[in-house]
This record gives C-alpha cells, structure tokens and sequence, in this order.
C-alpha cells in the first residue's frame, strides 16, 4: 500500500505539468471575464466529477485533454483529484511545453498555482502544492492528464 500511496503521489507532482515553483513573476492575467469563468469552469467541473466517480472524472480528463496530446494519460487506479486553484496567480506562459516534449500545444497557454488533493474512495492519499497548465484554444479549455510525461 505504501508503495502505491508513493506512486500516486508521484502522479501529483507530474499531473498536467506541475511542479516546483514558477519561474518569473506572478502577474494577474488580462482577459475578459468570460475568459475567467471558461477557467474557472473547467476546473469546477473536473472537482464535481471527482465527487462523483473516479470514472466519471477520468472521462472528463480524456474528454478535455488539449486535442495535440490526446493519446498521452495515465491511470490514476481509482483516485480522484481536488485542484484548489490560487486565481490571483494566473498568468501566461508562452514558452511552456508539457514535460518530456519539445512542441509547445497550439492555443494560449496559462499557469496557475493549484493545491491537488489526491484521494482515494473517501480517504485522502496525499496534497500537493505546485502549478498547473491549462490551454484556451478556439474558445474552449484543455488541460493534460495526470501523469503526462511521467
């Protein structure tokens, strides 16, 4: 069990390109507030879908992985996800490609400081604090599955 508990929080750190610290400086995103409820949307639907199932948020990940890295997901053995965003830490990152790739996803890349809490059935695994990358893309929001260069 201890060893599955470390793999799944070894998922944490890689899920959807999170990580340590953000390099630069944190300055809040301009974008209109329609852009802002697309964000903050996405991620309510991922947590109300952990709150279901772990399937039914599994679905939503597949369902939402940014269209260039469709076949890169992993499995998270039945856990689920909670991402606590920090809002007034989002911003741009032009630059950023997911870990292990050299192509950076076509549509606007954002970051944002995130606690994940990894839970499985209802006890929690473990919680993480770090960033994660979400693409606005012909008006719609992807993100990338957990484990995504892992």
């Amino acid at each position: 069990m201890a060893e599955r508990i470390a793999v799944l929080l070894t998922a944490l750190v890689l899920l959807t390109g999170c990580g340590g610290p953000v390099a630069g400086t944190a300055r809040p995103v301009q974008l209109t507030e329609d852009g802002r409820a697309k964000f903050k949307d996405y991620y309510a639907r991922l947590n109300k879908a952990g709150e279901e199932s772990a399937s039914k948020q599994a679905d939503l990940l597949k369902q939402t992985q940014h269209p260039d890295f469709r076949k890169k997901t992993c499995d998270l053995r039945g856990a689920t996800i909670t991402v606590d965003p920090t809002w007034g830490t989002l911003r741009a990152d032009a630059d950023w490609a997911p870990p292990g790739e050299k192509v950076h996803p076509r549509g606007d890349v954002y970051v944002v400081a995130v606690t994940i809490t990894l839970r499985q059935q209802d006890q929690t695994i473990g919680s993480q604090i770090g960033s994660m990358h979400v693409v606005l893309l012909d008006d719609e929001v992807y993100g990338f599955a957990p484990c995504l260069g892992g």
